[in-house]
């Protein structure tokens, strides 16, 4: 990323930071319900909530809309999009294939660092499945996908994840309680990034093979619960 330097000859912060950190916060804002599907939102509203300007606001909805967790509406406003299940299994179908080629791809391309870190994220999905903690688990799953198309080495493949994780995770969090076993997720994650710290691509690959399972499993089983 590009750097400019500031009057002190010191280097000033990228450009896109503020963006970046607006981002953030409003995808935890929407993956974690706080700004609930079909809710009604405006840039002054939301710069106003997290302390940031409308321009970084306004850059990180456009993120956002791209990503199909919120839609614009000229002149209208911003909706936070609605949950649709027959739409999250459809996006399993990619997400099995694309995800199952990423893990094994980090498992051999991942530096030393890179794989000390998954072996650091390993004991922290092991410790989020013991304290059954959802808010961590995602914050953690999160940065473990960052990671993982960082890893791959493959620039579509990062298109493609990045349109699919965030819908997931809310998806997850929605229903998890009515249908999902957290623990469980947490540790099929948990053996995924063991296998890439160890540099076994076989194994990481299997263990994001059941992984898919159980979510696609958990997915279907949402169709029965009620809404």
């Amino acid at each position: 990323m590009r750097r400019t330097r500031g009057a002190d000859g010191r280097q000033a912060r990228p450009a896109t930071s503020l963006t970046e950190r607006a981002y953030r916060h409003l995808e935890e804002l929407i993956v974690t319900l706080q700004l609930a599907p079909g809710a009604a939102v405006s840039e002054n509203e939301l710069s106003e909530r997290l302390g940031i300007g409308r321009t970084p606001i306004r850059e990180a909805l456009q993120r956002l809309a791209r990503e199909r967790l919120v839609t614009i509406l000229p002149r209208r406003g911003i909706i936070v999009s609605e949950v649709n299940v027959r739409s999250q299994l459809r996006l399993l179908e990619l997400r099995r294939e694309v995800e199952r080629l990423v893990v094994r791809c980090a498992a051999r391309r991942a530096s030393p660092e890179e794989r000390a870190r998954f072996a650091d994220l390993a004991d922290q999905f092991e410790t989020s499945a013991r304290e059954n903690d959802d808010t961590t688990f995602l914050r953690i799953d999160r940065e473990f996908n960052e990671l993982s198309v960082s890893a791959a080495r493959n620039e579509y493949a990062t298109l493609s994840m990045g349109l699919m994780q965030a819908l997931s995770r809310r998806f997850w969090y929605l229903n998890y309680k009515k249908a999902a076993n957290l623990p469980e997720t947490a540790m099929l994650h948990a053996s995924i990034a063991r296998g890439i710290a160890a540099g076994d691509s076989n194994a990481a690959g299997a263990a994001t093979d059941r992984l898919m399972d159980q979510i696609e499993a958990f997915t279907r089983a949402t169709l029965d619960a009620d809404f």
